[in-house]
């Protein structure tokens, strides 16, 4: 591996050049240097990078474990779905033929993020369709995206892996009314993707939809970036696909069975989070250069779901503030992604060096370098799992959670002496989380509210306040969305987070067709279900709840932080 070995002079430069497919490590610290370096050793001599490609499930455990054998489909993603261009393209233009000016995705997790990502950092081609992506149960998300586009010129994804997805079922239902309304054959506004077999591709013969793109079966969503649930959105809107999957190939090939470890993109990275994550320094924290700014919400599920779980795991800090490097402490390990000839983080970067914290600069030649990278994660992931002893291809407390909320969603919202607080200064217990400081600990903020730009700038000034005030890591996180992502971290991984769920009245709501609820009792429902599981498994959650406007609520919020004196 490519890391520092500091000459004796006080304050080295800990970084040292690498192959560009590599990266750039610094390790500052000798010990922590030297455990990674031994890791890496081990692994060349077990051939840990060969036997993953062999699917060999004894890299992780001794024993066979479900999950292992069946999920490692994604390692040959990269050549499987460049033989599948051509369908793909010819359904894009056959889209496009047919006047489809917008493309909404309905779905969550793995099935949306990887779309979103590849939307946010592209954009729809000149003459192809928008790309809108709704993971929210929230009714002022839904009517937004209603109030969007016309039902006639406009084509539904509704995505879901296992085809029981909850909140995807309940956005088609709502949708497939509204198509409906206007034409008699509304399925020709629908397409399914999905894994052979599943409830949803019964649904979508059933109905009449377009089309069903079956995906591959033996991979996790989180896994599928590279599959048809992230491939058919992006042809939709023009990317170029050919560039984007050459970027994938060649990761792939340089991750590949002959590679050895120390020229291996995926060990190198997976070496380095996993032997400092069991270490402590468990907080990704992920930069990137501006035009990258979507690719942290996907790297964010694939880290916390992967690895949190058994009380371990690595936390990944997607887009939080910039600090001085006095702000991160001994549980963090910078990881910087940035385009050829960005240098605008360079003096943080080595700030944090000299500081004692460790970095990692992946740099990309340009946009397309996002499907390489969506690889290399995917290996440096698995990897880290080896390192940290955990199973990454389950998500064993992910369910747990969804039966609490379908129990909440059952029986009428509790009558409770002790409802959420209207206001930051009614609630001891958030003035609590915010004036104790834990070592190692982080804060979510979770908004059980409708994503907007300027409901974007008041939670990004929450949790600047929140982190400034305690010297801690912070995520954010949209409901239901996280729930699907960082949610099994939450509950599974490192008892270090504490939690505060933001949630408004959902008003007006919006009925489910078909259903004895609302999109507004769904949403609350998740709220308590969550919270009940975070609460049996020993994390701190406190719940305020917006009297009116949910942005002027998180405003307040944050200025009762900023203000409120230190003790």
């Amino acid at each position: 591996m490519n890391l520092v070995r500091p000459p004796t002079s006080a304050v080295p430069d800990p970084v040292v050049p690498a192959t560009p497919e590599v990266g750039r490590f610094a390790v500052p610290s000798p010990d922590e240097r030297q455990a990674v370096e031994a890791r890496l050793a081990r692994w060349q001599a077990a051939g840990v990078g060969a036997r993953i490609w062999k699917k060999d499930p004894t890299v992780w455990f001794d024993a066979i474990r479900p999950e292992i054998v069946d999920r490692l489909g994604w390692l040959g993603l990269p050549e499987a779905i460049s033989g599948r261009l051509e369908e793909l393209r010819g359904f894009a233009d056959e889209t496009r033929e047919a006047g489809t000016q917008n493309v909404v995705l309905l779905g969550m997790g793995g099935s949306s993020l990887a779309p979103e990502v590849l939307g946010r950092t592209f954009g729809a081609a000149k003459g192809f369709p928008t790309l809108s992506v709704l993971d929210s149960t929230h009714p002022g998300a839904v009517r937004e995206v209603e109030g969007a586009i016309d039902p006639n010129t406009t084509l539904f994804l509704v995505s879901s892996k296992s085809g029981t997805t909850t909140e995807t079922l309940t956005l088609f239902r709502y949708f497939w009314e509204r198509v409906a309304a206007t034409t008699s054959a509304p399925g020709r506004r629908f397409v399914a993707i999905t894994d052979p077999g599943t409830p949803l591709e019964a649904l979508a013969r059933t109905r009449g939809f377009r089309t069903t793109f079956a995906a591959a079966p033996d991979l996790g969503g989180r896994y599928s970036a590279l599959s048809v649930f992230g491939m058919v959105p992006a042809a939709l809107i023009g990317i170029d696909l050919d560039r984007l999957l050459a970027s994938a190939r060649a990761m792939a090939s340089a991750c590949g069975p002959e590679r050895s470890a120390d020229r291996h993109p995926g060990l190198q990275l997976g070496a380095l989070l996993g032997e400092l994550g069991r270490r402590g320094r468990d907080k990704v924290t992920i930069w990137t250069s501006p035009e990258l700014s979507a690719f942290p919400i996907w790297v964010e599920q694939l880290i916390a779901e992967s690895t949190g779980k058994d009380g371990r795991g690595l936390v990944p800090i997607a887009s939080e503030a910039f600090r001085p490097p006095e702000f991160y402490g001994s549980d963090r390990v910078v990881v910087d992604l940035a385009l050829a000839g960005d240098r605008s983080r360079e003096s943080a970067l080595e700030a944090l060096e000299r500081h004692g914290v460790p970095t990692v600069r992946l740099r990309w030649d340009d946009r397309f370098a996002l499907g390489g990278e969506f690889f290399r994660w995917e290996f440096a992931i698995a990897c880290a799992g080896v390192a940290l002893g955990i199973h990454p291809f389950d998500q064993p407390d992910v369910e747990f959670a969804k039966v609490l909320a379908r129990q909440a969603l059952a029986a009428p919202p509790p009558t409770s002496t002790n409802p959420p607080a209207a206001s930051p200064g009614s609630s001891p217990e958030f003035a609590e989380l915010v004036d104790v400081r834990h070592p190692g600990e982080y804060i979510g903020l979770q908004a059980y509210l409708a994503p907007s730009d300027d409901l974007d700038r008041a939670l990004d000034r929450l949790r600047r306040a929140v982190g400034d005030r305690l010297t801690v890591p912070t995520t954010l996180g949209y409901g239901p969305r996280f729930l699907h992502s960082t949610g099994q971290l939450h509950k599974g991984g490192p008892p270090t987070g504490a939690f505060v769920q933001l949630v408004d009245a959902a008003i007006p709501d919006l009925p489910v067709p078909g259903s004895e609820f609302t999109f507004g009792t769904l949403i609350h429902a998740q709220v308590r279900g969550d919270a009940t599981a975070l609460r049996q498994r020993g994390r701190t959650v406190v719940t305020l709840a917006a009297p009116g406007a949910a942005v002027e609520f998180v405003d307040e919020v944050a200025a009762w932080v900023e203000a409120r004196p230190r003790g």
